[in-house]
């Protein structure tokens, strides 16, 4: 499994203008991204799980980031999606605004693999100038080359 969270990203699968401000709607559109990826093997079930999983705890991360996100059997390897909302989504169970959304597919067997890419991801978005790249990031392409620079800046 590679720690890199930039190996995850597929331009196709990072949506910059999320339509609804509801967050149920914009769950829907990012997760809705990785219905097609071949790692998928049921995408409705994965859904519901991401669903279940937010109706437990909120998966805000603070700083208008939130991590969304499955530990499934529904997929075959780990797979990530994008959403970015400029004015935000409001993330009721947290009380916060969220700009960017990280939908995150993980098999449930692979617990080291999940917690490999959380710690990645946490680690890019601790830094102000990192989120600020992904949020004025003009095209999905320089999504993916924003993450790249940072992972490249602090040596991952």
């Amino acid at each position: 499994m590679a720690v890199r969270f930039s190996d995850l990203l597929d331009p196709t699968r990072i949506e910059l203008n999320v339509r609804s401000g509801r967050r149920t709607a914009a769950l829907s559109q990012v997760a809705g991204q990785l219905e097609t990826h071949p790692a998928m093997r049921n995408y409705r079930g994965f859904y519901q799980e991401l669903l279940a999983r937010e109706r437990v705890d909120s998966t805000c991360l603070g700083n208008e980031v939130a991590l969304p996100h499955a530990r499934t059997d529904n997929v075959e390897t780990t797979i990530a999606a994008v959403g970015r909302h400029d004015s935000g989504v409001y993330f009721e169970r947290a009380g916060q605004n969220v700009r960017l959304m990280f939908v995150l597919a993980t098999p449930k067997h692979s617990a080291s693999d999940y917690l490999q890419v959380v710690s990645a991801l946490c680690r890019l978005l601790k830094s102000p100038r990192n989120r600020e790249a992904l949020l004025t990031a003009a095209t999905p392409d320089a999504f993916v080359a924003a993450v790249r620079a940072a992972e490249d800046a602090a040596g991952a």
